[in-house]
């Protein structure tokens, strides 16, 4: 009987070492994940933690420290060079950086699933319950060369020994040539042609990530999107650096992807692809380089490249994050908006304001959180309180014809 105790007393206490195990290092869980620090005496246990709140005492000494260092500005001169040079700030950082300043984001499709399409992701859901092992394929230990022969047996199997892949389709090579042949096909051949006359045409879902940088997003959705005929990605920065980068990685392949430089806050500037043909933009630490003037140009611009239904997502720098915070002054060139040492600027975001731009553009608000963390350095024991805004907004399937009024109705956080 004493045994059975003992035994059942030792049960409870591994079962409890490992839900504490699980609840400490278990990350992340969406929205913005799920380690809490209940215990401050164990802050430098992790890394990071999650959903931190502020007391009013340290929302006001953010605040002080934030109108401190934007007493003094830039002079209006030195200001608009930053504006007009811009992509030569970035061009210049990515010449230096490279490829090796930010970490793949392999985080996007916990936070934001909506990249896949509906059909994959309830198969990578599916996948993950099968085995506690299995992770979401951008974790995969095949190689890109290995992925691409077994897309190339996925789709002779299921398209036959003549099919192709091209632009984020399969073709079928009898097919094509029977309609090229056969002169009652000669409108069928035109349409043909007219599908193809962009990159991605003939694809039927379409992904555009706006400022790509280096590729931290790009390279993670590919491995995944590669694996899905009829799935396209688009990819653009203004530095002309950052597109070649993209370009030149072993990853890189025209078959799925297109890369190009492009100038988002030029509205005559036209895009490789028609409107209201992408299913999903991500928009991710880029809207915030951009002058805040120009920023609802932006995203009315981009409203119109969304299909009905599509989506936008958004994340960036939150208001009072720690790198606002330690901006010396000097840097300021507006409120909340600063030049960083090498040139390149950023701006600190509310959630009113991204509702504000994103409904005046006409999308629907699907998601719009502030994302608070506590970020420990845990060598130099350094705590730093950082804060983003995270945003998920749809284009509406039908616009109401009071759409108008609707767009100008006052937000729900005001």
């Amino acid at each position: 009987m004493n045994f059975i105790r003992r035994f059942s007393a030792l049960c409870l206490r591994r079962k409890s070492k490992m839900q504490q195990r699980h609840q400490s290092s278990r990350r992340p869980a969406v929205p913005l994940g799920s380690r809490i620090l209940t215990d401050p005496s164990k802050v430098f246990e992790h890394n990071m933690w999650d959903h931190m709140q502020w007391s009013q005492e340290e929302e006001e000494q953010a605040k002080e420290k934030a109108a401190e260092n934007s007493l003094v500005k830039v002079q209006l001169e030195d200001q608009e060079q930053y504006e007009r040079e811009a992509s030569k700030y970035w061009n210049e950082f990515y010449k230096t950086h490279r490829n090796n300043f930010f970490k793949d984001r392999n985080w996007l499709f916990l936070e934001f699933p909506e990249i896949l399409p509906e059909k994959m992701r309830q198969r990578l859901k599916t996948q993950e319950r099968s085995s506690e092992h299995t992770k979401i394929n951008i974790t995969n230990s095949f190689s890109h060369k290995n992925g691409m022969k077994e897309r190339e047996k996925y789709w002779k199997k299921s398209y036959g020994d003549d099919s192709t892949f091209a632009q984020g389709y399969v073709y079928n090579k009898k097919q094509s040539k029977s309609v090229a042949d056969n002169p009652q096909g000669k409108n069928c051949e035109e349409e043909l042609g007219r599908l193809e006359s962009f990159p991605g045409s003939g694809a039927t879902y379409r992904i555009l990530e706006v400022g790509c940088g280096a590729g931290n997003s790009v390279f993670p959705i590919l491995k995944v999107i590669c694996n899905t005929p009829g799935t396209f990605l688009y990819c653009c920065d203004f530095a002309s650096g950052a597109v070649e980068l993209v370009k030149s990685h072993s990853s890189y392949n025209s078959a799925w992807c297109s890369a190009f430089v492009h100038d988002v806050c030029d509205d005559a500037l036209p895009y490789p692809f028609p409107d209201e043909i992408l299913d999903v933009i991500l928009l991710v630490f880029v809207l915030s380089t951009i002058h805040p003037d120009r920023m609802q140009g932006v995203i009315n611009r981009l409203a119109k490249l969304l299909k009905p239904g599509g989506m936008l997502l958004f994340r960036d720098y939150g208001r009072y994050d720690t790198a606002q915070l330690r901006f010396k002054k000097g840097r300021c060139l507006s409120e909340n908006f600063y030049v960083r040492g090498d040139g390149t600027r950023v701006y600190f975001f509310t959630k009113d304001e991204i509702w504000n731009m994103f409904n005046l553009a006409g999308l629907t608000e699907v998601q719009n959180l502030v994302d608070r963390r506590l970020q420990v350095n845990r060598k130099k024991k350094v705590k730093m309180q950082r804060v983003w805004v995270q945003s998920k907004f749809q284009k509406p399937l039908l616009l109401s014809v009071n759409n108008s009024e609707e767009t100008t109705k006052k937000h729900p956080y005001g």
